[in-house]
């Protein structure tokens, strides 16, 4: 097992490339100099059940295969009541559009998905393995003026490149009830 492995309160960025954050382990498929774990998230976290307390996530999930497969593998990794924090471009933002490697969109509703209780999902959730709570949704403004406008809720929702990019921020939910994601084998590191 890695020495990384054993820590108490390892906190991992995913899809970090390049910018290192002191104190965080950085996991990319990118093979430089401040990638500390070379892997394909789309196979996987390398890392054992039940050891991360946080998570960062920017501008990476709009770029995975599987949303679902990569939020079951973050539960999976992480400790009762890790945060989670998730940076994607709005669905209504020209600019979550304009890159060709973006595979996916994200609404607020997106991640109702994810949470434990099936009043407040808008949809089934077809057998994703895991919990989360949603702490808070938060924006970044296409432009300094916007945070001026009244009824940012109404623009938001229907107008184009009001918000350009969406904060969310999880808690994991774990009852202690095995979901059956335990890893017999770790993914391979690339």
């Amino acid at each position: 097992m890695p020495p990384y492995s054993s820590r108490d309160n390892l906190k991992i960025v995913l899809g970090g490339g390049p910018k290192k954050t002191e104190g965080w382990l950085n996991m990319d498929i990118l093979r430089v100099p401040e990638v500390d774990i070379v892997c394909d998230l789309n196979q996987g976290i390398p890392l054992p059940d039940n050891s991360v307390v946080a998570i960062s996530a920017k501008h990476l999930l709009e770029h995975l295969d599987d949303t679902v497969k990569i939020m079951e593998e973050i539960w999976r990794v992480s400790k009762p009541g890790a945060i989670v924090s998730i940076k994607v471009p709005y669905y209504a933002s020209m600019g979550a559009y304009q890159d060709p490697t973006h595979r996916r969109f994200f609404t607020e509703k997106t991640f109702q998905y994810f949470l434990p209780h099936k009043e407040r999902r808008t949809v089934p959730n077809y057998g994703f393995r895991g919990e989360f709570e949603i702490v808070r949704i938060g924006y970044i403004w296409s432009a300094r003026w916007v945070r001026y406008l009244p009824f940012k809720s109404f623009f938001r929702k229907h107008f184009l490149n009001i918000a350009k990019t969406m904060i969310v921020e999880l808690c994991v939910v774990k009852s202690g009830i095995d979901k059956g994601l335990s890893q017999e084998k770790m993914p391979n590191i690339v």
